[in-house]
């Protein structure tokens, strides 16, 4: 037997042992490596979650600032609507009525120192007395759009009820109300007068209604308002081209610390609910019975 056939198993071993050994290296040298960039593409993945999650709270907060400042605005701008129109409705009253008022006067006395002696004239004054009648009580209609006295001199509900029942007569609308006597801050009691006035305005254009509910209720200590109407109704899912008007709704509404509520399906009608904050009610500490 050859000496080179004794040792050649020997090297064999050996050598593949050394390549095990080398194999091993390398795997643990591979899987340090791996490790290493796995640790290291986690904490990339770590670092871009906390920038995007960063960047995800301030873009939150942006919104909920320019959220609240379109709010704030919103609520100014619809208070300086009411103070401009109250003044409007006023400088009328008091300016444009006055003259209306004097010139109907002035024609009575003439109409009373020509008697019979110019019938023409007295036809002619008897058409501008008309004439003046009409501009007053056109005058009278615009102040009472422009700031409804009624709820200074007559309260909510009354006023309301003045609102629903001129509502029916000019629509033919069956109108069912329910109001209960709520006692009201000043701005709550305007908001909601708005309120059911812009819903029946737009049950008017688009519900095609034949029957319209107005409630006014204290619930839970909250004021819960509702109009609800049999119309035509609308997919809420579906943005309407003039939805100004709920905008506008909303925004009085939330500008009272209150939430609004719409609840429509087509062929179903649509129902407005409003419900107030305990805030909104007219403090009756301080008052003597009655």
């Amino acid at each position: 037997m050859d000496a080179l056939d004794v040792v050649e198993p020997g090297l064999v071993v050996l050598l593949m042992a050394g390549l095990a050994a080398a194999l091993l290296i390398i795997s643990l040298v591979a899987l340090l490596i791996y490790r290493r960039q796995r640790s290291t593409l986690q904490e990339m993945q770590q670092e871009m979650q906390r920038t995007v999650q960063a960047e995800r709270d301030r873009f939150e907060t942006e919104v909920l600032l320019r959220t609240a400042q379109l709010t704030e605005l919103t609520h100014h701008l619809q208070t300086a609507r009411e103070d401009e129109r109250h003044r409007l409705a006023r400088n009328l009253h008091d300016d444009l009525g006055a003259l209306l008022t004097s010139a109907k006067l002035d024609a009575a006395r003439i109409k009373s120192r020509l008697a019979d002696k110019a019938p023409e004239a007295l036809e002619l004054l008897a058409h501008l007395v008309s004439t003046l009648n009409s501009g007053i009580a056109l005058g009278r209609s615009i102040i009472e759009d422009l700031r409804p006295s009624a709820l200074g001199n007559l309260g909510l509900v009354a006023t309301l009820e003045i609102l629903t029942r001129e509502f029916a007569e000019n629509s033919g609308i069956e109108v069912h109300c329910s109001l209960a006597a709520v006692e009201l801050q000043a701005n709550a009691e305007l908001m909601i007068y708005r309120l059911v006035q812009e819903a029946t305005t737009n049950i008017l254009k688009y519900a095609h209604a034949s029957r319209v509910w107005v409630s006014l209720a204290v619930d839970h200590g909250h004021v819960a308002v509702s109009v609800r109407d049999d119309g035509v109704g609308f997919d809420t899912r579906v943005q309407a081209r003039s939805a100004y008007g709920l905008v506008g709704m909303r925004f009085r509404v939330e500008a009272e610390g209150g939430t609004l509520s719409l609840v429509s399906e087509p062929t179903r009608g649509t129902l407005i609910s409003v419900k107030l904050p305990p805030s909104s009610l007219r403090s009756t500490e301080g008052k003597e019975p009655g």
